[in-house]
């Protein structure tokens, strides 16, 4: 009997960067079109994808958890398929082909677009015509969504293993990015959240110049779209100009992130970082004094091969002298095949660690106190969900970006729901969300 595969049902676990999340909400729009149900929870559904990370050593043993649980699943039949995609199988694929065998396709990133002529093979179904519609499932829960802006990265840093994953930097064309942005807004998202390995280079490759600034103006005029976010801008691409259109542009939020990873001169130069300790500190100076309304995050790491006692020291007094409104640390992971792997003065794990420990304090303690200067005053917040366990909304202003900054927990006063925009009052801050009570609508 030949089955009817639009009776099967599909759920999908998302893990890693938001890039990542992206291409399996692209992903699961195909399947639905196709007819697939989809359902929240894999204990629901007959087909689970894995939609998996492995840039960092924590990234890939996440994956492998994640792996091994559903195929659990598949083994006590209550799963029928497991798929799994992401960078892990686009890194891995052979070894995990021949170690894994319950898994039934490692999809790498050229087979996201094949997805339903994949499980059409799985179930010896006869390949059908598929529609090449374009669209998202979002499987965020807040009212913004991410717009991949280019994938890949051609900057060529020691540490990193995005160019052997993803390739190059690939800039997307203006148009389907234009035509994307509108279907987001047309589903009623009011934030939309550039993400790239480095938005700050879109369009060099593909047009020939830089073309970021090009894209913002085009996209600000999107009607529904209310906030515009960029994530991530390289240092050396943090150009006044780009500083200026952000400040300036209404819709454009108040906030950068910049990567800068360190400031000592020796480390930066072996990271292959393009922005010297000089520089970087001139940029950081810069946005502090002439652009005082933008929020400034950025990410660091720690114990990278040659980091001395001194040269972590000058890190941590970096931050003592520029109080980054927010602020991640990771510890340097030897990765293979990366220039750094091969380098000498290592650090053990336990000096990584008791550093890591170190500045994260500092960094929490300067948060904290940078957030205290926000209590009593207002706030235009965007609500992206209603919490049932603490009876709260939950929501974020242009200053915090979701999921990764501070939050903003609201009392319900009966007369706002997810998606609006209300002006509030911050009362109190917990070291990670701050409440605050409606002030009034913000239309």
């Amino acid at each position: 009997m030949e089955t009817n595969l639009k009776d099967k049902k599909v759920s999908a676990i998302s893990l890693g960067c938001d890039k990542n999340r992206v291409d399996l909400e692209k992903m699961l729009y195909k399947l639905k079109n196709y007819g697939f149900k989809i359902v929240d929870s894999v204990n629901d559904a007959d087909i689970v994808i894995v939609n998996t990370c492995a840039f960092i050593t924590p990234a890939k043993k996440e994956a492998l958890e994640n792996i091994f649980e559903v195929c659990l699943l598949k083994n006590n039949k209550k799963v029928e398929k497991v798929l799994v995609t992401g960078c892990l199988p686009q890194r891995y694929k052979k070894e995990l082909e021949k170690e894994i065998k319950e898994v039934d396709a490692f999809l790498t990133l050229e087979d996201n677009d094949r997805i339903c002529e994949i499980i059409e093979n799985l179930y010896s179904v006869k390949n059908s015509k598929i529609k090449s519609e374009k669209g998202r499932i979002f499987t965020s829960r807040g009212s913004y969504a991410y717009l991949k802006i280019a994938d890949g990265c051609s900057n060529g840093c020691s540490f990193c293993t995005i160019p052997r994953i993803r390739g190059g930097y690939k800039s997307y064309p203006m148009e389907d990015l234009i035509d994307e942005a509108k279907f987001i807004a047309d589903s009623g998202v009011k934030e939309l959240i550039l993400v790239a390995q480095d938005v700050s280079r879109y369009g060099e490759d593909l047009y020939g110049e830089n073309r970021l600034i090009d894209l913002l103006k085009k996209l600000v005029k999107i009607k529904g779209i209310e906030w515009i976010r960029l994530h991530y801008i390289y240092p050396e691409k943090t150009t006044k100009e780009l500083l200026d259109f952000i400040e300036k542009e209404n819709k454009m939020c108040k906030y950068v992130d910049i990567p800068l990873q360190h400031i000592d001169n020796e480390i930066l130069m072996s990271m292959r970082r393009r922005l010297d300790e000089e520089k970087t500190r001139e940029l950081v100076a810069l946005i502090r004094n002439s652009y005082k309304d933008i929020y400034i995050r950025s990410t660091f790491i720690i114990g990278y091969p040659g980091e001395t006692k001194a040269k972590f020291k000058k890190l941590c007094n970096f931050l003592k002298e520029f109080k980054f409104d927010y602020a991640g640390f990771f510890p340097y992971y030897r990765e293979e095949n990366t220039a750094s792997y091969y380098m000498d003065k290592q650090k053990s794990e336990f000096t990584k660690k008791r550093r890591l420990k170190k500045i994260q304090n500092l960094q929490n303690k300067i948060s904290y106190m940078n957030a205290l200067k926000m209590l009593g005053q207002s706030y235009k917040t965007l609500i992206d969900y209603f919490d049932e366990s603490t009876g709260n909304f939950v929501g974020h202003t242009e200053f915090f970006s979701p999921t990764v900054d501070f939050g903003v927990q609201i009392v319900d006063n009966g007369n706002i729901k997810a998606g609006d925009f209300v002006m509030v009052k911050f009362t109190s801050f917990d070291g990670s969300n701050f409440k605050g009570e409606v002030y009034e609508s913000s239309k």
